[in-house]
């Protein structure tokens, strides 16, 4: 057997692509939805456009932390289905929304009194106050969109992956018309600014899970996926806590990294948050790309760990990181030559500031195209061994790479060096540099092997 089998093109790429090309859609998609809001609110003014970046971050810490438990399900339910163990997959879904359901009940409390965080960490009080009027109306949302999270995971993994990317291009369409009525008061509606915008998201949760609730019974109406959901099931509880808790936090390392970026940002000043927040939105947008792939991956490689198909992992494997890679590069060639049209996209020409958001925003893409082969290939590692139900060493390794080297190099690079915003970005850099290598390592030398894990 081959350590790095070549991928064969019909039996692994084409398979690879052909599921994740709907999950790469629903991520580009659901990424639109938070665009929206970055571009509509960017258009309102300079300081909501500010506020909504770090509320976002704020709120999307919470909510990866919290979605581990949804993510763990799709690994879980596609070796099942691989097994012909129907009645697993069933088990362990109900028990991510239980879990998800706790988890909520758990961090409503922070969303709704956000504002002595922000006092502590340095925000300015015009910013801080915008972000407390977002998180204390888009907090309702949490709880609907972390059981799209556990029905999204249970749908892929039984490669039911279109009806996923038209409810996610319904909730594009949705929050951009909630939006253009609630941010700017068109149409007799009232100016809400910032809030319009936390209001428009919840709704769109509302209706995410809504419709994807009532297609998961209609889809397998034999699964009976919610007959006795109020029964407790130890055993299935524990496997998805044992597998969620890694995962979310390792996404909340990860999210952790760029959302204390982002208040770095903050001490530099507003329109460097400004500038921040445009870069990691396009660097974040072509990332969607790869989190789809890197979804794909996971689903094929639970499905060859459930059929103990060794060989049919490592061909995943080399099929993922090809695929991802390949994408990685395009994204760079665009990054380098079109940054100004990319980032004069988020910015009103008419805002006084406008030039110094441009200029800034520019520097900070030509620093997104450095991290991302390697940002690719750390998210399509984490995506491998989430496959085989490997999530705990994964997490420590992504923890070292981002709190104990991407951070304390970002601060020092900024304010030591005096780098200022390039100093923030260069620990990014160095940071998902070590993940990748890592990730990649432990996959290779020992979650690859069939039941060492």
């Amino acid at each position: 057997m081959k350590k790095f089998p070549v991928p064969h093109f019909k039996s692994d790429i084409l398979p690879l692509v052909r599921l994740g090309l709907p999950l790469v859609g629903t991520a580009v998609a659901g990424f639109l939805v938070t665009m929206t809001d970055t571009l509509m609110l960017g258009w309102y003014n300079v300081t909501a456009l500010a506020a909504s970046t770090l509320a976002g971050s704020l709120w999307f810490i919470l909510f990866i932390l919290g979605a581990g438990f949804g993510f763990a399900v799709m690994p879980v339910v596609a070796s099942a289905v691989a097994a012909g163990d129907e009645t697993r997959a069933r088990r362990v879904t109900r028990m991510a929304l239980w879990l998800s359901a706790g988890f909520f009940l758990l961090v409503f409390p922070l969303l709704w009194f956000s504002r002595p965080v922000l006092d502590h960490i340095g925000q300015q009080p015009v910013v801080a106050q915008g972000v407390e009027a977002y998180l204390r109306i888009a907090g309702f949302g949490m709880l609907p969109a972390l059981i799209v999270a556990v029905l999204r995971s249970y749908l892929s993994a039984q490669h039911l992956t279109g009806v996923l990317l038209w409810v996610t291009l319904g909730s594009v369409v949705l929050n951009a018309a909630m939006n253009w009525l609630l941010i700017f008061g068109n149409w007799g509606f009232p100016e809400l600014g910032i809030r319009g915008a936390a209001i428009a998201s919840v709704g769109v949760h509302v209706m995410s899970v809504v419709t994807l609730g009532f297609y998961a019974h209609w889809r397998s109406p034999e699964v009976r996926l919610y007959q006795r959901l109020w029964k407790p099931d130890t055993e299935a509880l524990a496997t998805v806590f044992r597998l969620g808790l890694p995962i979310g936090l390792t996404a909340v390392a990860e999210v952790g990294l760029f959302s204390v970026s982002a208040t770095m940002m903050g001490w530099i000043g507003e329109i460097e948050l400004a500038a921040h927040g445009v870069a990691l939105q396009l660097a974040a947008l072509t990332f969607m790309v790869h989190v789809g792939l890197s979804q794909a991956a996971t689903i094929r490689a639970g499905g060859a760990y459930g059929r103990k198909d060794e060989e049919g992992l490592r061909r995943t494997a080399t099929a993922a990181i090809f695929c991802s890679l390949s994408f990685a590069v395009l994204v760079v060639a665009i990054f380098v030559t079109m940054p100004v049209t990319l980032v004069s996209v988020f910015v009103d020409p008419a805002e006084p500031r406008a030039a110094e958001v441009i200029a800034i925003g520019v520097t900070l893409v030509m620093m997104a195209a450095l991290f991302q082969l390697v940002d690719a290939t750390q998210v399509v590692a984490v995506a491998l061994l989430r496959g085989v139900q490997d999530t705990t060493v994964p997490m420590w390794l992504a923890t070292f790479s981002y709190w104990v080297v991407a951070l304390p190099a970002g601060y020092w690079l900024a304010f030591h060096a005096n780098w200022g915003v390039i100093g923030v970005w260069s620990g990014l850099v160095i940071g998902l540099s070590v993940a990748a290598l890592t990730l990649m390592a432990r996959f290779w030398g020992r979650s690859v092997k069939i039941g060492a894990v």
